[in-house]
């Protein structure tokens, strides 16, 4: 039997039980189902009840306070004056600070967790029984760590607050309606306090109290353990996560002082990856201009046959599909991304003998805003690596230029064919290859806010809005979001779909995903959807354009691309077009693909200005 000390008075971290003591039961039926109703509210809906959410936070701060300082009189003065000062004062600028508050939340939950955490450890040091103790430096030192911890993940910290405040306020409020109904059935007019020892009582329920306080004791001891196991686990998955990122090595940090003028070699360096087969690869730094026109730096992987036939040899211009918008998430970084899984035909490009230059566009390895979708800065990057790449030593590059590219590098090819002659006229670009091509960024934000919300698409938006939002003054982004929302959705953009982190942005997105309540704007109107049409590549483009596609597309419906290549024929152009049976968004350029000897030839083609079939426009 396990013996615990007189219990002290109950001092708990709630003061609404008291308040409701000896209250008719009518009270407890309103007020417990009124909090059952908000705390389903709150866990089931915590993105559209983000406002109430914070009410709850800074109210449950402000009664948290007030039982601090009413509570027994064995604890110091000073303690409850402290304590529940500070828990109060954070309560109130929560509350008076609505407007603002919405998106310090996570930073706002932090600070009480820490301040809860400090408050148990001192009650786990200065009263209670053994078990009690216990319990209190545990609970105290896991609400420290989940406070600590919830600086590095914002957008899980106000989920998990929506749960466990949520999960909190449903059991007070089905306890309170228990407490009713008992009261109910007994015939009394008020509901009597709990937890109060009698005056006197006889042997057998001394026993039984003593019996409970055994059974208590071990469920504090049983608790307290789970508590440990959270705080480590928690520990563990942030290390995880951590360790799973890419890490942006000094390589890319761009010196104070660098060139003016765009297209110029900063640095290079051997590239760490896997190379291909008869190739050298090097990644180098260099400058450029963004978006907006103003200065910016790059990075980019320059692959270089090893024994290329001689004279200046041939450039395939290489623009990524979407790796995410992060600095970390740049193709440079990453162990493969000078393969054929990657690039596509790239060990027959280097049999040809042609120079690969595959630019990671600014703003990922270097710093700066990303250009998701965002088609001069794509574009930019892309000439300027070709420009730069001809600075390395030992490289001797032709003007003949091939442009490729998949998915979001789709739309950047289309715009750097686009853009050439004016921006880098010394380049002669003589065709543009797309696979499943981004190419009409309106008519994609249409068609995939228009189905049913996921998590995937959470995600999508995210790395379009933030960009833009980022880059351009014109587009507010709490235009287009849920209130006090902006942490969440910006800490989606801040991992990569290849590192462990992207798990958490999946958990967050299929939490806020239930009937989209993450985005609340039309993105296709205003000045998002303005920007949106002015980044649609229009050319005119006077070399021929390949398309390919697959019939089994999951992220951009095929009849999108068919439609993009009736406008294509329509303006005149010179458009080969090739669907794909069974092939979904990745299989066009993956080894083994049917397009992949078609992508070769045509290409090869394009630089000896030699006659292949080249448009079906006609057709």
């Amino acid at each position: 039997m396990i013996r615990e000390g007189r219990r002290p008075p109950a001092t708990g971290w709630s003061v609404v039980p008291r308040l409701v003591r000896g209250a008719p039961p009518v009270v407890l039926v309103v007020v417990g189902a009124l909090s059952l109703l908000v705390g389903l509210l709150i866990v089931t809906r915590p993105l559209t009840s983000l406002v109430l959410l914070t009410v709850y936070v800074g109210l449950s701060a402000v009664f948290s306070g007030l039982a601090r300082i009413i509570a027994a009189p064995e604890t110091p003065l000073w303690s409850r004056l402290v304590f529940g000062g500070l828990w109060i004062a954070l309560g109130l600028a929560v509350l008076f600070g609505l407007g603002r508050t919405l998106e310090l939340l996570p930073e706002i939950i932090a600070v009480l967790l820490v301040l809860g955490g400090l408050a148990s450890m001192y009650d786990a040091v200065s009263r209670g029984s053994v078990s009690q103790r216990v319990l209190a430096g545990v609970w105290g030192g896991t609400q420290i760590a989940f406070g600590v911890l919830s600086y590095a993940w914002p957008d899980v910290t106000v989920l998990l607050v929506a749960v466990i405040f949520g999960v909190r306020t449903i059991v007070f409020g089905a306890t309170l309606l228990v407490r009713a109904v008992r009261a109910f059935v007994e015939g009394r007019r008020s509901v009597p306090a709990t937890g109060l020892p009698a005056a006197s009582a006889p042997e057998s329920t001394t026993r039984r109290r003593r019996a409970r306080a055994a059974w208590l004791a071990v469920g504090r001891y049983a608790l307290s353990a789970l508590l440990v196991v959270l705080a480590v686990g928690g520990w563990w998955a942030n290390s995880w996560f951590e360790d799973g990122a890419q890490v942006v090595d000094a390589f890319y940090d761009p010196p104070a002082i660098v060139p003016y003028d765009h297209g110029r070699l900063i640095r290079s360096d051997d590239f760490s990856g896997q190379k291909p087969a008869g190739a050298d690869v090097r990644r180098i730094l260099y400058t450029t201009r963004d978006a907006n026109g103003q200065p910016a730096v790059a990075s980019a992987l320059v692959i270089v046959p090893q024994d290329p036939p001689p004279g200046p040899r041939p450039v395939v211009v290489w623009n990524h599909g979407t790796t995410g918008v992060a600095r970390g998430c740049a193709p440079s970084l990453r162990d493969a991304s000078a393969t054929k899984w990657a690039i596509p035909g790239l060990d027959q490009a280097i049999a040809n003998g042609w120079v690969v230059v595959a630019s990671d566009y600014s703003g990922q390895g270097a710093p700066g805003v990303f250009p998701y979708l965002i088609g001069r800065g794509e574009a930019r990057s892309s000439l300027d690596a070709v420009i730069a790449a001809r600075e390395l030593d030992g490289v001797t590059l032709s003007s003949r230029t091939v442009v490729w590219g998949h998915s979001q590098g789709g739309h950047a090819a289309l715009w750097t064919s686009q853009i050439a002659d004016d921006y880098a006229p010394d380049l002669d670009v003589r065709g543009t290859a797309l696979l499943a091509p981004a190419a009409e960024p309106v008519a994609l934000a249409e068609e995939l806010t228009s189905g049913d919300a996921n998590a995937l698409l959470s995600i999508l938006i995210s790395w379009v809005l933030v960009p833009y939002a980022d880059t351009y003054d014109d587009v507010d982004l709490t235009r287009y979001i849920a209130p006090g929302s902006e942490a969440i959705v910006r800490e989606m953009t801040q991992r990569c779909p290849s590192e462990p982190g992207v798990i958490v942005s999946v958990a967050t997105a299929l939490g806020v995903s239930e009937d989209r309540p993450l985005y609340v704007g039309d993105l296709t109107a205003g000045a998002l959807g303005r920007r949106l049409e002015d980044n649609t590549p229009t050319g005119p483009w006077t070399q021929p354009i390949l398309v390919a596609w697959g019939d089994q597309d999951e992220v951009i419906p095929p009849h999108l691309q068919r439609e993009f290549v009736d406008r294509l024929c329509a303006d005149g152009n010179q458009v080969r077009s090739l669907e794909y049976r069974g092939y979904d968004h990745l299989r066009t350029l993956l080894p083994g693909s049917h397009f992949v000897p078609v992508l070769i030839e045509w290409t090869d083609a394009r630089f000896r200005h030699s006659g292949t079939h080249v448009d079906d426009c006609a057709r």
